[in-house]
């Protein structure tokens, strides 16, 4: 297994992170509030390059690592995301004002996902990610897929939850979640889903047109 830590490790480091999501990360770290990795992040950006996303929604906004990542491939789209914290929000929107983000294009809603998420449109968005309160993470998928358009993507960082899902010995509330929802959507016709390791795992699924 050692040479595939040091191809985790070298998939990290080789990640150029604009100086942007650098100085969004450091906040993050200073303050608790774990971000995706920089390899995760990458491949938001990639896929919502990919999709030419236009209409982004992310539960769980944090220092705004993750939503900077998903502009940065999409940079014309328009974010909504949601946090419970309010000086999250507050510190994220300088973010993404730094990062050249005009206001009306990041809207940012502070409360819980569980009120907001049934006030969304539904089959709207291009690209739905889920990086909140993992013990509620199946209620966010059920609204996930009702929220994303035919060829969108739901994508859920963590997916391997601190390498436990991949331990048939830790059997957490979270690690069988996980375990439950990956073997639930792998027998799915209406999504096609994989998983890749980068950062703590990066569960995609792209809805069926």
């Amino acid at each position: 297994m050692a040479s595939k830590d040091l191809s985790w490790k070298y998939v990290e480091d080789q990640t150029v992170e604009p100086d942007v999501v650098r100085g969004a990360r450091a906040q993050s770290l200073e303050l608790g509030v774990e971000a995706v990795s920089p390899a995760t992040g990458a491949q938001l950006a990639v896929i919502a390059a990919a999709l030419a996303a236009e209409s982004i929604i992310e539960i769980g906004t944090g220092i705004g690592v993750s939503g900077l990542w998903l502009l940065q491939g999409a940079p014309d789209a328009q974010l909504t995301s949601i946090d419970v914290e309010a000086d999250h929000h507050e510190a994220a929107r300088r973010h993404f004002t730094e990062a050249g983000h005009a206001p009306a294009r990041v809207r940012l809603i502070t409360g819980r996902a569980a009120d907001v998420l049934p006030r969304m449109n539904e089959h709207d968005y291009d690209v739905v990610l889920i990086d909140a309160d993992a013990a509620s993470l199946l209620e966010y998928v059920e609204h996930a897929l009702r929220l994303v358009r035919a060829g969108g993507a739901v994508l859920v960082p963590h997916a391997l939850w601190r390498d436990t899902v991949a331990d048939p010995a830790k059997r957490d509330g979270v690690t069988a979640d996980l375990r439950g929802l990956i073997a639930e959507l792998r027998e799915s016709p209406a999504v096609h889903v994989a998983i890749s390791p980068v950062g703590d795992g990066l569960l995609q699924l792209i809805t069926a047109r």
